[in-house]
């Protein structure tokens, strides 16, 4: 198997999980029905604190360099998206309470597994910076529209980086199912808790024919 092989594998085998995560539903969920700016805000500042603390625990328990140096790179993406997003937000102290995918992030202990699951997580919060740019847009904020824009075009060089990390560390077979598999079970992750988070709202998660 091929990096572009790989990525192409796990955006098809989840895309209906890909396609509701995408979905406005997502940022309802995240924010418990509180849909407006702030309550917005503070789900992405959230969302991208946890995420740091991830890729830098990562970072500093990783035996690999290259994966090191990696995951030391989209740690410090990650504080800067945090800083960004915080910088919107009058009163905002961050909490590392990690969702359900970060959760799961925290737990892969293997190079293999971490680089799958960074792919799987990048595949996932694209879907959320392409909802938090159509909710700023719809607000009439283009500006925060375009924050959110300009903070997913980070995600192209962190695909590229996970997928460069996957080639150089999957040799057989094994490896890139081991990729796949965690790559999976992060999409899936968020997934359960998209719907988990609906359900006990009331929402049902599928969309509505």
């Amino acid at each position: 198997m091929t990096p572009s092989e790989l990525h192409d594998a796990v955006r098809d085998d989840n895309e209906t999980a890909l396609s509701r995560l995408g979905s406005s539903k997502s940022l309802y969920a995240a924010t418990g029905g509180e849909m407006d700016a702030e309550h917005v805000l503070e789900a992405a500042a959230d969302a991208e604190y946890a995420a740091a603390q991830t890729f830098h625990a990562w970072a500093a328990d990783e035996a690999n360099d290259d994966a090191r140096d990696a995951f030391a790179v989209t740690a410090t993406e990650e504080d800067d998206h945090y800083e960004t997003v915080v910088a919107e937000l009058d009163d905002y102290d961050p909490t590392d309470d990690p969702s359900a995918m970060q959760a799961f992030l925290r737990d892969c202990d293997t190079t293999i597994e971490r680089a799958g699951a960074l792919l799987g997580r990048i595949l996932a919060t694209e879907k959320s910076k392409e909802q938090l740019t159509a909710f700023f847009t719809g607000q009439a904020d283009p500006q925060t529209a375009s924050l959110f824009r300009e903070l997913k075009t980070d995600l192209d060089d962190q695909r590229d980086r996970a997928l460069d990390l996957l080639d150089d560390v999957c040799e057989t077979a094994d490896d890139w199912d081991a990729a796949k598999s965690a790559a999976d079970a992060a999409i899936q992750a968020a997934y359960d808790e998209y719907t988990d988070q609906l359900e006990s709202m009331g929402v049902n998660p599928k969309p509505v024919c």
